[in-house]
């Protein structure tokens, strides 16, 4: 029986594996980068202490739980993370992505989550959902090449890990193992601002 908890997958191209205390430095590499960075709720990690204790917190921490979805993807030619993919295990079964600049735009990012969404799909999710601010329009075409499906926008005042701004997301879905027509509404409920955009 596969394990459940970060089962190892292998594309063409790709190792996706945990993370482990050995790619602090390349979880540095991969966190560190302002650019890569810029759409997510957390600031870039300026040192080895805060890559450790970012591999701590989102990364070991749900490898002790019973089962979960958090990669590092690495090249096969050798097995050091350049990104990371992964679906989380709340409500929302949110799915995310990333990867240090000089490999975007190589198809890496779509290679490693069809092999996540095959796993997650095989493990019986029933969905998974994928946001992206709006001023970040080439993640969601790695969501579409990937056919989820986008349903809705909204505005979040991100007060988070720690930015404070108002914040436009694109929401998107992707129905595994449940009706086709269930859309997750959350995001739209409990958001005052929320539209459907003509894309």
């Amino acid at each position: 029986m596969q394990e459940k908890n970060t089962p190892t997958l292998e594309t063409e191209r790709l190792l996706l594996r945990k993370f482990s205390e050995q790619d602090i430095e390349a979880l540095l590499r991969i966190f560190a980068d302002k650019e890569a960075n810029r759409f997510l709720p957390w600031y870039p990690v300026k040192d080895r202490d805060e890559a450790q204790r970012f591999f701590e917190e989102r990364y070991a921490a749900k490898y002790r739980l019973p089962q979960a979805y958090a990669y590092a993807i690495c090249l096969k030619a050798d097995n050091i993370p350049i990104g990371y993919v992964n679906v989380s295990l709340d409500e929302a079964h949110d799915f995310g992505y990333g990867l240090r600049q000089e490999f975007w735009h190589q198809g890496i990012a779509t290679e490693a989550g069809a092999a996540v969404i095959a796993q997650v799909r095989a493990d019986g999710l029933p969905y998974l959902t994928a946001t992206h601010d709006r001023n970040n329009p080439r993640s969601g075409d790695v969501m579409r090449k990937l056919g989820i499906t986008y349903c809705y926008s909204y505005e979040e005042q991100w007060q988070r890990q720690p930015k404070d701004f108002p914040v436009i997301f694109r929401m998107y879905q992707l129905n595994l193992n449940c009706a086709a027509d269930f859309v997750y509404r959350k995001y739209w409920e409990i958001s005052a601002h929320h539209f459907v955009e003509s894309l």
